[in-house]
């Protein structure tokens, strides 16, 4: 009988060694929640496991798109889909693991689709985005109900908005009342690994000297010739930093002190996420999770 998990935590948790432990025990494959780990190429400053520390698991969502590729919450539900599809063919479970706990919350409460966009619409709506705030106010004086809680500088979602007015005719608090988000997970244990603050902390310093050491340096200047800057993931933790680096802004032990205390602050925003939004977590530290994982 098919049966699913995920293993939450901030970075630098220890879920990616403690999943691929679990997955051995458990006749389990991987998808990896992690919004970074899905690009190819990015490898380092992705922390994503090597197929060698993959131990010969099967994992989904990781080197799935190109950095120049778009990548969002739809497409990790399409991922999901694919690996859920994968397990229950080959008579396997199925440990959700990562960091990005907005994509686990986004399934187990459900997300309304966004209709298939044309060629036509999504040409209107960039030229309606070379002046963002021109289409803010356009939009908002059409449906001011749906656009109060957007921010005038959220390209993303002033970018949706404009998109499903112009393909549907329809306001988009209109069309998100006839289209209901409905949960696409609907029975999964969660559990979270547990750190202290300082200790979490010192675990991240390392592995920043960790990505250093490895090349984190040269594999941002190989990722900025190949795609440029442009797009969102090269502005990602350990990447941004990295570019600030090689531009002379900060020297090499400034590199290490930014991404620390950077990844810090997205751990702290992790944590207090995961206590926000899920229920009836399994919290406990990553000893006495192992102990629970492998002996079930």
């Amino acid at each position: 009988m098919f049966k699913q998990i995920a293993i939450i935590a901030p970075t630098a948790s220890g879920k990616t060694a403690l999943s691929i432990q679990t997955a051995h025990k458990t006749n389990s494959i991987i998808l990896s929640l992690d919004s970074l780990s899905v690009y190819k190429d990015i490898n380092i400053a992705s922390a994503k496991p090597t197929l060698k520390e993959r131990d010969g698991v099967v994992h989904f969502g990781i080197d799935e798109v190109y950095p120049s590729e778009h990548f969002d919450v739809m497409e990790f539900i399409v991922l999901y889909n694919k690996a859920k599809d994968y397990a229950t063919k080959y008579d396997k479970n199925l440990i959700i693991v990562g960091g990005t706990g907005f994509y686990l919350k986004a399934m187990i409460d459900g997300i309304s689709i966004v209709p298939k966009i044309s060629k036509e619409t999504s040409a209107w709506v960039k030229s309606q985005l070379q002046d963002l705030q021109k289409a803010y106010k356009y939009i908002k004086s059409i449906d001011e109900e749906y656009m109060q809680n957007i921010k005038q500088n959220d390209k993303y979602r002033i970018e949706k908005t404009l998109s499903i007015y112009k393909q549907t005719g329809q306001i988009p608090s209109e069309y998100f009342n006839q289209n209901q988000p409905k949960p696409i997970i609907k029975d999964i244990t969660i559990y979270e690994i547990d750190w202290a603050i300082e200790d979490l902390r010192k675990r991240i310093l390392q592995r920043t000297k960790n990505m250093i050491n490895d090349g984190l340096i040269d594999e941002v200047i190989y990722l900025e010739k190949k795609y440029t800057r442009s797009p969102a993931c090269m502005s990602s933790i350990g990447i941004l930093e990295t570019l600030e680096y090689i531009d002379g802004k900060i020297s090499k032990i400034e590199l290490e002190e930014k991404i620390t205390t950077n990844t810090a602050r997205l751990a702290k925003r992790q944590r207090t996420f995961n206590k926000g939004q899920f229920q009836n977590i399994i919290k406990k530290n990553l000893d006495s999770l192992r102990q629970i994982l492998l002996n079930q």
